[in-house]
């Protein structure tokens, strides 16, 4: 009689272990299906445009990613501003200057264009390279970009994204350089570049982990683009938008709780209604990783304060 309890017992543990490692397996099917559906809507909005998009998203927390057009070459516009930005951290971070350092606004520093730099006298007032910094992102100065251009050195920069595994990154020309681009030297990458660009920003693998705060604190200033335009307000979001005649693109980090993801959107050749179907992907991404953040791995919605939280 033991012998057969005993047999019963092993046999009972070892189906329930596999009916236990069946539903385990099952889950990551399920999550499949899911960013299968997401991956077919993004397309769908992707196929409407009037003009040709690449878009490359990836989950901070597991490394799956949503790719449409992803290795695609396209110009940059200002999101190009992000390396810029991540170059004037990492030579402040060697010793080479403070980023509380004074620049003179000078008449020949002066470009058209976004920002406000435009407007200032000549040689009648400084800005330190922070403040530069913050006016090329929040309010896209090209005059403030050109100025941290000529600070760090355009071959520095492509020099950093070429360590960083990021040579399909290049940064070609200043801001408002029309014959430049004319030529054929852009400011381009593709969207699977960006997207890992804002990845190793967020696991702060390009510069320090203060620095990268401050690149990063600097970055989610609230600027109104396609990938914030339908997110709700409370979302933190470190992005860059950019914008020239003919393409359009904004790369991110979006952090939603529990599961934060990049994104690189990237569009040319377009008409139209750019903005708009960008802002669409954002949601439809953002909705996506929204519901994972608030699923138990089954499937089940519950408060997101019980959930364990997630290596990033």
């Amino acid at each position: 009689m033991r012998n057969s309890n005993s047999r019963f017992l092993t046999v009972f543990f070892g189906l329930l272990v596999l009916s236990l490692c069946q539903m385990a397996q099952a889950q990551p099917a399920n999550r499949a299906q899911l960013r299968q559906k997401l991956t077919r809507e993004i397309e769908k909005v992707a196929q409407g445009l009037d003009g040709v998009m690449g878009v490359a998203i990836r989950d901070l927390t597991t490394g799956e990613e949503i790719l449409v057009n992803a290795q695609l070459t396209f110009p940059t516009g200002s999101s190009i501003k992000i390396p810029v930005l991540i170059e004037l951290h990492k030579q402040a971070a060697a010793g080479k200057y403070k980023l509380t350092d004074q620049r003179w606004i000078e008449r020949t520093d002066k470009v058209g264009g976004s920002g406000v730099i435009l407007n200032f006298g000549d040689h009648t007032s400084q800005l330190s390279l922070r403040d530069l910094a913050v006016l090329m992102i929040v309010l896209s100065d090209n005059t403030a970009t050109n100025m941290l251009i000529d600070q760090v050195g355009m071959p520095n920069v492509n020099r950093t994204l070429d360590e960083a595994g990021l040579s399909a990154i290049r940064l070609r020309r200043k801001m408002i350089d029309v014959a430049a681009s004319a030529r054929g030297d852009e400011n381009t990458a593709t969207p699977y570049a960006a997207m890992e660009l804002m990845a190793k920003l967020a696991r702060r693998e390009i510069v320090s982990q203060t620095l990268s705060d401050d690149v990063l604190k600097i970055l989610k200033l609230r600027k109104n683009s396609a990938i914030p335009r339908l997110l709700p307000a409370n979302v933190e979001i470190a992005n860059k938008p950019g914008g020239i005649e003919g393409a359009a693109c904004d790369w991110a980090v979006v952090f939603v709780p529990n599961r934060p993801y990049a994104i690189a959107l990237m569009t040319n050749f377009i008409g139209d209604g750019a903005d708009d179907a960008m802002a669409k992907i954002s949601k439809l991404a953002y909705d996506y990783f929204a519901r994972l953040a608030r699923s138990s791995e089954f499937g089940a919605r519950v408060p997101l304060e019980l959930l364990p939280k997630k290596q990033n």
